[in-house]
């Protein structure tokens, strides 16, 4: 009998398995290059009237030339898609509630509240308004993004997280990129949430307790709504809120003020801190305008940067656009709802919701005269009162041809001839122009209320008196053109006077970003874009500047311990620099979020989330305390001493424990870093290409100009999602950051190649006039 070689027999077994698993890498290594864009040669668009020409600069900039707007926004919706085909997808299912079909049943109530909020229903009447112009521009768009689908599908090359999930991209419509402007008005636009939690608030604490946690207590409410007490606990626990430090700076000088004797305008805004990055920068010529700046993946147009006359940048105006309504709903009849005595009839919306690998779930929105019902989620939903939602964005509205339009404005009549059209969400505009103006305008369709105090609480759905009395005229918006000072700037702040005639919001944010603004701007006569630069990477916490002297004076030093002795010495030493190098920072912020965690045990972590001005009403706290006023919150805690005190060791304890013995030698940037995480690396093995290896240190919090929220593991997760800088001497060049990078694959050379730029404020500058790079020709 023959006898087997066995060591023969497993080498050869190994070099096979070998030669197979490398033949896999790389056929998949192969696979994916190949579903990169092409950037260079010639690609035949069937619809394109005439030849296109794109440049994409050394940060992928693409620079599209073309001569007609049609072709022009057929060509950006082409290259949006090479670029960010999947944040595209996502990005409308997201804001259509329409996950689920690609992801599975973790996301199927985050699509029925998008299906219940109708982002996608107000799209669709949106669209029966626009002109024929603007109607024709969305087509083009989305004539460009289908001719790339088409084309990478045909191919093969459609990005590789196509096939992960095992679906394809459907046809885009102008309606696509409609919902997905709708949704950044749900990111931007409300304050419904506050709303829902001061209801709360108001019947289950004490009234004293009650107006100290409110940014104004409404006196003339009841603690209960005539008799009604809707239990909405739980209602919310899975409803994706906007960030609560969703904002921008913005600033525009005078060229008195500046050194090259023109204006200079700056823009960050701050959003959520991801990979892709929320904007695309682009450039676009034809006949009619030449314009540059960014714009959100899946849009067309500009919606922030400059052209060859103008330059704009925003901030969120963050006024009272929406407004709960308590419902009475028929006992005999749950599709009618009580109004002025009598019962009308809802309507229904069936929102059929598709499961990747389960049954579609059959689910019905009800919409009052009021809006939809946005709080039935769970069993049994649907029987009793509820809360319906009306907002400004479920109104038709032209966003998106209020865009095209300021993009071809040439003096400030006539961009804001064209913000007429920017109903939501509302935001404020900085412009500056090549004739020397610098203006200012709060924009959007912003309600009536008479008695400000309504906007704080659910208010009567049954009642016509409850219902919003029209909206500020255009021509009434906070406006300010040329002021004397030379300076315009704005960081969510409070923008009116006492004697401003019209209620905007109760709800402002924290001052200390908008107060340092101004502190740089009034010490330099001469400012230059260099000068600029510094000023938005600037991390000078004014909040611990006002609050370290009380803090300090409230801790009682006798229990403390060696380390928790030396930490108080270093907090007296603070420049109050929120440096990555400095151990301040870090013992400051843990300490504010220890105080915080005490204050406020007894809110339910559903109800917390909705507490967005609990900053705010910290920091009020504090004052009222500072100047000898008892807070009920901080008596049922202890006392500020007590509170401060063990705040402060417990705090050590942990810092001890994950940054070693010393102190001195602790370091902010040790544990707030940046890591510009992409959606799909929550999928273990997708991690290694989708994110970086190894996250990196970063300066700055949510209260510095250079603003860089984190979450609770110290993870940077929303800050300035691009920074933007222009001299208007020089109208075609400007300074640009988009953090990471402009492409979405990750293979691409411009994938992260704007890390490090984010995280050392290096910018990089687009020429308008001079491009040069990979040349891509798409023709008919």
């Amino acid at each position: 009998m023959k006898s087997w070689n066995w060591k023969k027999i497993l080498i050869r077994t190994g070099i096979f398995a070998g030669v197979f698993i490398l033949a896999i890498v790389l056929f998949v290594v192969i696979f994916i290059q190949r579903t990169l864009p092409e950037t260079k040669g010639e690609v035949k668009l069937d619809s394109l009237s005439l030849e296109v020409e794109v440049v994409r600069d050394e940060e992928g900039v693409p620079h599209i030339e073309a001569d007609s707007l049609e072709d022009l926004y057929m060509a950006q919706g082409y290259v949006q898609a090479q670029d960010r085909l999947l944040q595209m997808d996502l990005s409308r299912r997201q804001a259509s509630g329409e996950l689920s079909e690609i992801i599975g049943p973790a996301t199927v109530e985050q699509d029925k509240f998008f299906r219940a909020l109708g982002l996608r229903r107000a799209a669709e009447a949106s669209l029966e308004e626009y002109s024929e112009e603007g109607k024709t521009a969305l087509e083009a768009f989305a004539d460009g993004v289908n001719a790339y689908i088409e084309k990478a599908d045909r191919e093969n090359r459609l990005p590789p997280a196509f096939t992960l999930m095992q679906s394809k991209p459907e046809p885009w419509t102008p309606v696509d990129s409609l919902t997905i402007g709708k949704f950044m008005a749900h990111d931007l636009g409300g304050h419904w949430e506050q709303q829902a939690f001061q209801y709360y608030a108001m019947n289950n604490f004490s009234k004293e307790k009650a107006e100290e946690i409110m940014a104004h207590y409404p006196e003339v409410k009841p603690a209960v709504l005539d008799g009604m007490s809707l239990d909405i606990s739980g209602d919310f626990a899975d409803v994706p809120t906007p960030h609560p430090f969703n904002g921008s700076n913005n600033w525009v000088v005078s060229g008195e003020r500046t050194e090259s004797g023109d204006p200079v305008l700056a823009d960050d805004p701050h959003l959520g801190i991801a990979t892709p990055s929320i904007w695309y920068q682009m450039k676009l010529s034809s006949p009619s305008h030449n314009v540059s700046g960014v714009i959100f993946a899946g849009v067309p147009g500009i919606i922030l940067g400059n052209n060859d006359h103008v330059a704009w940048g925003v901030t969120n105006v963050g006024p009272d656009v929406q407004q709960l309504y308590l419902e009475k709903r028929n006992p005999e009849n749950p599709e009618q709802f009580l109004y002025e005595g009598e019962w009308e009839d809802a309507i229904i919306h069936e929102e059929p919701i598709k499961v990747s690998g389960e049954e579609t779930i059959e689910y019905e929105v009800v919409e009052t005269r009021n809006g939809p019902i946005i709080n039935e989620y769970t069993e049994g939903a649907g029987e009793g009162d509820a809360l319906s939602l009306r907002w400004t964005a479920h109104d038709p509205s032209k966003e998106l041809e209020a865009v095209l339009e300021i993009n071809q404005a040439t003096d400030w009549e006539s961009f804001e001839k064209g913000l007429e059209k920017f109903h939501t969400p509302a935001q404020n505009f900085v412009f500056a122009s090549e004739d020397g103006t610098i203006a200012y305008k709060a924009n959007g369709k912003i309600p009536i209320y008479e008695n400000p105090s309504d906007s704080q609480l659910p208010l009567r759905g049954w009642e016509e008196e409850d219902q919003w009395n029209g909206f500020i005229p255009f021509d009434e918006l906070p406006t300010v053109v040329n002021p004397t000072k030379g300076w315009i700037a704005t960081a969510n702040n409070k923008i009116t006077t006492e004697d401003y005639p019209y209620h905007i919001t109760h709800n402002w944010a924290q001052p200390y970003r908008y107060e340092r603004i101004a502190e740089m701007l009034e010490q330099d006569d001469s400012i230059s874009v260099e000068d600029v630069k510094q000023m938005q990477m600037d991390v000078k916490n004014l909040q611990a500047e006002e609050f370290m002297s009380f803090l300090l004076g409230r801790v009682n030093e006798e229990v403390l311990n060696e380390n928790e002795k030396e930490m108080i010495r270093l907090m007296e030493d603070w420049n109050y620099e929120d440096d990555k190098d400095l151990p301040q920072p870090l013992i400051f912020h843990h300490w504010l979020e220890r105080i915080e965690a005490i204050l406020y045990e007894d809110i339910p972590e559903d109800i917390d989330s909705l507490f967005h001005g609990k900053e705010q009403t910290t920091d009020e706290i504090f004052r009222m305390e500072e100047r000898g006023e008892k807070s009920v919150w901080m008596e049922e805690a202890g006392g500020s001493e007590e509170v401060i005190t063990s705040s402060f060791q417990s705090i050590s304890d942990r810092l001890i424990e994950k940054f070693g013995e010393e102190p001195s030698e602790w370091k902010w940037g040790a544990y707030h870093q940046v890591e510009f995480t992409h959606p799909l690396s929550d999928i273990a093995f997708l991690d290694r290409f989708y994110n970086r290896k190894d996250p990196l240190p970063v300066s700055g919090s949510s209260v510095t100009v250079r603003a860089a929220g984190y979450d609770e593991n110290g993870n940077v997760d929303h800050g300035a999602s691009w920074r933007y800088i222009i001299d208007t001497s020089e109208m075609d060049r400007a300074n640009h950051i988009v953090g990471p990078g402009q492409s979405e694959r990750f293979n691409s050379k411009w994938y992260h190649s704007q890390y490090e730029d984010w995280v050392e404020g290096i910018y990089h500058e687009t020429n308008m006039t001079q491009s040069s790079g990979d040349t891509l020709r798409l023709t008919p």
